[in-house]
């Protein structure tokens, strides 16, 4: 299946494995790359260090094209797309802040560079400044989602841009690749789906989890990380958007963010109190967010936990190979694409 994006990024298969914490994993960017994909590395729980010692791993595990990430509002995220550029990595996926910076840097050595968005003005704005392709998060998706359903989203921001648009949200199977295409875009990106795999290291618990789900078990919300997040329905995630923002579990929680970031978390403390309330509230938000994230995804603890978790976990039956995931949609595409075509002829 050839598409603008299997061109742009010399890949076989238009599917992108979505850049997600403590999941997208050198191992698990480079199954998805060797099995003709896209692997993007997520980068926002490494410090810089970790994030140049993580691309050199994908790069020890597959010699296919691969991309990391950056979550530009995270702390030391622009530290980490620094590293991005100086690695050299093909392709560069940002999203969460203004990207121009990255764009330039990584078009200076070849590079290719992706920007996630949820709206159209954000979508505009990144292909202004020369962004390569689009992700665009339809509000299906895991996480960080827009507001907008696919069947709308995608094709409003296809007829706004003239770059790629890779559809990500709600997409688990062939009739979502074949959906996405007909509504315009040029590949999709998959989380949940990807997720469930063997490769994934995910907890099993998590990833039985996502298989017994439906698409009614989620949960959207600003409450979880203090930014529209979709996350699995359970105890740990009621608790959170009931609650709301806790700053003493914050102020805890924060030593977590440090120590990862290898950062002095006095020197952090000091620096997000001096930003202004709207800083310390994100942040805050974040700190606990991180740890629930953590803590369901590596230890499948949904109690203490958050998973994020897309609508598409009602498609998610089974656990396969990620070669098996993509060669499947792949297939179930085409055989759509000729029943469509032969249905309208």
């Amino acid at each position: 299946m050839r598409t603008r994006i299997t061109e742009a990024f010399g890949i076989r298969h238009p599917i992108i494995l979505s850049g997600m914490s403590w999941i997208s994993l050198p191992q698990m960017v480079a199954a998805v790359s060797n099995a003709g994909g896209l692997g993007i590395l997520a980068t926002g729980v490494y410090n810089p260090e970790q994030t140049r010692q993580a691309i050199r791993e994908v790069r020890a595990l597959t010699d296919k094209p691969f991309g990391a990430n950056a979550t530009l509002y995270f702390p030391g995220a622009k530290e980490n797309a620094q590293v991005l550029l100086d690695e050299k990595v093909p392709v560069i996926n940002f999203s969460m802040g203004k990207g121009d910076w990255i764009v330039k840097g990584a078009h200076e050595y070849g590079g290719k560079v992706v920007a996630s968005v949820v709206n159209e003005k954000h979508a505009r704005s990144a292909a202004e400044y020369g962004t390569d392709a689009l992700i665009v998060t339809a509000n299906e998706a895991a996480a960080h989602a827009g507001e907008c359903g696919g069947m709308v989203l995608i094709p409003a921001i296809v007829d706004a841009v003239k770059i790629p648009v890779i559809a990500a949200g709600g997409i688990a199977d062939g009739r979502g690749l074949a959906a996405a295409l007909a509504l315009g875009a040029d590949g999709v990106a998959m989380g949940t789906r990807l997720m469930c795999t063997r490769e994934s290291p995910a907890h099993e618990r998590c990833k039985q989890l996502a298989i017994e789900k439906t698409f009614e078990d989620t949960l959207y919300s600003t409450r979880f990380d203090g930014q529209w997040c979709r996350v699995m329905r359970g105890p740990g995630a009621e608790r959170a958007r009931k609650k709301g923002l806790d700053l003493p579990a914050a102020a805890l929680n924060g030593r977590e963010i440090a120590k990862m970031m290898d950062l002095s978390y006095v020197k952090l403390a000091v620096g997000v109190m001096a930003s202004g309330w709207r800083n310390v509230k994100q942040l805050a938000f974040l700190a606990n967010a991180f740890k629930a994230f953590r803590l369901a995804i590596e230890e499948g603890d949904e109690r203490r936990g958050m998973l994020p978790l897309g609508q598409s976990t009602g498609l998610v039956h089974d656990t396969p190979t990620v070669a098996e995931v993509l060669e499947r949609t792949v297939a179930e595409a085409k055989a759509i694409q000729a029943r469509v075509a032969k249905a309208v002829a």
